[in-house]
């Protein structure tokens, strides 16, 4: 039962969300999309909150949940709403810090929120589900991957967790033989890029694979990768795994080149965003892979549509799978509040209880795949993978 393995994961989430904490202060990022601020109690309007970096190492990830979330909510406020209630969406910047994930929690529950999508990244929902928990409040991540981040009654997600990215991508190398010698380059410090990895090497036997390089790097020493390229190149490493974050690999990039490693690099959902690193020779990400269940190219209707007015929202840009996770949370919301009845005069503790059934109980055409969702919080759905070609990605 969910609750019965949630509760023993309260205490190692209160561990890790401890351990997060740096700096101090929270930046108010207000950007309310939706009616004026009226009360939710009154019942005229769903608040909806949203929590992720838009400033900070992490920008491209926050800024596209907050734009996917927005453009999600605008269409369905024009389409009448939540059963005919329209939606108030808030978002508050972190920029990827533990301590102002929750500063910015507290900031939107003051605004009245009633529900969250959020966090963007793993260490600050770890800590912001810890009070959401407490509070009872219901949270739909799009993009925290750590077990951690929905160890609770009340938390689900959109997006993958670590354990399942690291299995699916050793299993799409295996079954598309795309190597049988690969090297991993990951964060010990960080649990997004060591959960994917020890799942990963757990993975790669049964599929073949032998990991001729497994090479460590921390919080504190992420600027320079030249040796661990060295030991994978020694080793004959015809692929090198990168469960990291975009910032790291563009520097990897850069500087297999100049070492002279000419191989393949495949990477997760960390990878995206790489295209948009500021003086980064985009170029040098030629034939990157990286594991997503998004594919901006796909040719769906409900990807076209989504890429359509995504672009002509915010300037022609194309939507990273970030944003399409958002576009999906907000949805996934909207469905499961009409299935459970729920109505904008409740409270955000029965609200919680409501959806904590009724989100079990759908089934969303989403632009990330067909999600359902189990009790544990976890999505079902089929992964994809995508290659840069041509300053781009392309669906393989």
């Amino acid at each position: 039962m969910k609750n019965m393995k949630k509760f023993v994961g309260l205490a190692l989430t209160a561990t890790l969300a401890a351990a997060s904490l740096a700096g101090c202060g929270s930046k108010n990022n207000d950007t309310s999309t939706g009616s004026s601020a009226s009360s939710a109690a009154d019942g005229t309007v769903y608040k909806i909150g949203g929590i992720g970096p838009v400033t900070g190492a992490a920008a491209a990830y926050g800024d596209a949940v907050e734009k996917g979330a927005k453009l999600a909510v605008e269409e369905i406020n024009a389409a009448g709403g939540i059963n005919g209630t329209p939606i108030e969406f808030k978002f508050e910047d972190d920029e990827h810090d533990a301590e102002k994930s929750v500063n910015a929690y507290n900031t939107l529950k003051d605004w009245g929120m009633q529900m969250l999508l959020g966090t963007v990244t793993s260490a600050p929902c770890i800590a912001v589900n810890a009070e959401a928990s407490n509070d009872n409040m219901f949270l739909l991540s799009p993009s925290g991957t750590a077990l951690e981040c929905i160890s609770t009654p009340n938390a689900f997600r959109v997006c993958f967790s670590d354990p399942a990215q690291g299995t699916k991508s050793a299993e799409y190398i295996g079954q598309n033989k795309l190597a049988t010698k690969v090297a991993a380059i990951y964060d010990s410090s960080d649990p997004y890029s060591s959960g994917i990895y020890e799942s990963f090497a757990a993975e790669a036997a049964n599929q073949g694979l032998e990991i001729v390089a497994s090479e460590a790097f921390t919080a504190d020493s992420k600027a320079d990768f030249k040796v661990q390229l060295q030991k994978a190149k020694d080793g004959g490493a015809e692929l090198v795994f990168l469960p990291i974050y975009y910032q790291e690999t563009a520097l990897i990039l850069k500087q297999a080149a100049d070492i002279g490693f000419d191989t393949q690099f495949f990477g997760c959902d960390g990878l995206d965003g790489i295209l948009g690193v500021e003086n980064f020779d985009t170029t040098l990400a030629e034939g990157v892979m990286l594991l997503t269940p998004f594919a901006a190219d796909a040719e769906d209707e409900a990807t076209q549509h989504f890429v359509k007015a995504y672009a002509e929202a915010y300037n022609n840009e194309t939507p990273i799978q970030f944003a399409a996770d958002a576009y999906d949370g907000i949805y996934a919301i909207k469905d499961a509040a009409e299935k459970a009845g729920i109505t904008a005069d409740m409270n955000a503790s029965d609200i919680c209880d409501a959806l904590k059934v009724s989100m079990t109980e759908i089934t969303l055409n989403g632009v990330t795949g067909t999600i359902s969702w189990t009790e544990d919080g976890e999505p079902s759905k089929e992964p994809k993978a995508v290659v840069i070609q041509n300053g781009a990605y392309t669906a393989m």
